[in-house]
């Protein structure tokens, strides 16, 4: 990723409507997957360390992580918790260097900057204890690739299909599929055509007013609820619970 995005990101995680209502989201979907009181996570690409301290409410957690410097930020994120530890390494070169077995695999908005999707999620499999799963979210709809895109390194977006696909041939079943980030889609489709006709890419990371923010926090935080009883087919992410298949 743009070694700028990481630095933008640590400025802005713990206050910024999309982290912080994105975080919401996540824990409403880890408390949904019932893992056991002793389990462990290992998130694929922990970036600043944004999500480190809501997987460490469900399990301890190893944070896998290509960048130093996004790696220093989020040894401060983590803030010497003895539950939550981080190794610098590449998936799929690097994951010798994890020695144990997992309960939940996360790639939270990862999976699209690998250039072997499927190869990595196959990768992973043998890192998972028996009855593991893996929690992937991804930017959604080809159709929305721009300069945001291009700046945050991704090698493409999703649909339903796309994502299937990549998990069936990684040798993983597609428990559960459903779009997020959907009430606010029709404003980041404007953004997303504003920054097609113009060759810009919009300050995504740049803190709202404080009124706005928290008003943006308060509708995308609300989808936790939409989510965990449909299936939503429309939104500017998706979401996917998988299993290895037997």
């Amino acid at each position: 990723m743009n070694p700028k995005a990481y630095e933008e990101m640590a400025r802005v995680q713990d206050t910024h409507w999309w982290y912080v209502a994105r975080r919401a989201i996540l824990r409403s979907v880890l408390t949904t997957l019932r893992l056991p009181p002793d389990a462990d996570i290992l998130e694929i690409g922990c970036g600043t360390g944004a999500n480190l301290p809501v997987l460490g409410e469900f399990a301890r957690v190893v944070g896998l992580e290509m960048s130093p410097e996004a790696i220093g930020h989020a040894l401060r994120t983590a803030n010497g918790r003895g539950d939550i530890s981080l190794v610098e390494g590449r998936c799929p070169q690097d994951l010798a260097k994890l020695t144990q077995r997992f309960d939940l695999i996360c790639l939270l908005d990862v999976l699209e900057h690998l250039d072997q999707d499927a190869n990595c999620l196959a990768r992973l499999r043998p890192l998972l204890k028996p009855n593991g799963k893996v929690l992937i979210m991804v930017p959604a709809y080809r159709w929305m690739w721009g300069p945001h895109d291009v700046y945050h390194h991704h090698r493409r977006r999703y649909d339903r299909r796309s994502l299937a696909l990549a998990c069936d041939h990684g040798g993983f079943d597609v428990r559960r599929m459903c779009h997020f980030n959907t009430v606010l889609f029709p404003l980041a489709v404007l953004g997303r055509m504003y920054e097609k006709l113009t060759g810009l890419r919009s300050a995504a990371t740049q803190l709202p007013a404080a009124p706005l923010n928290r008003l943006l926090t308060l509708v995308f935080a609300w989808e936790r609820r939409l989510i965990a009883r449909w299936s939503v087919p429309v939104g500017l992410s998706l979401l996917a619970v998988a299993a290895p298949r037997s």
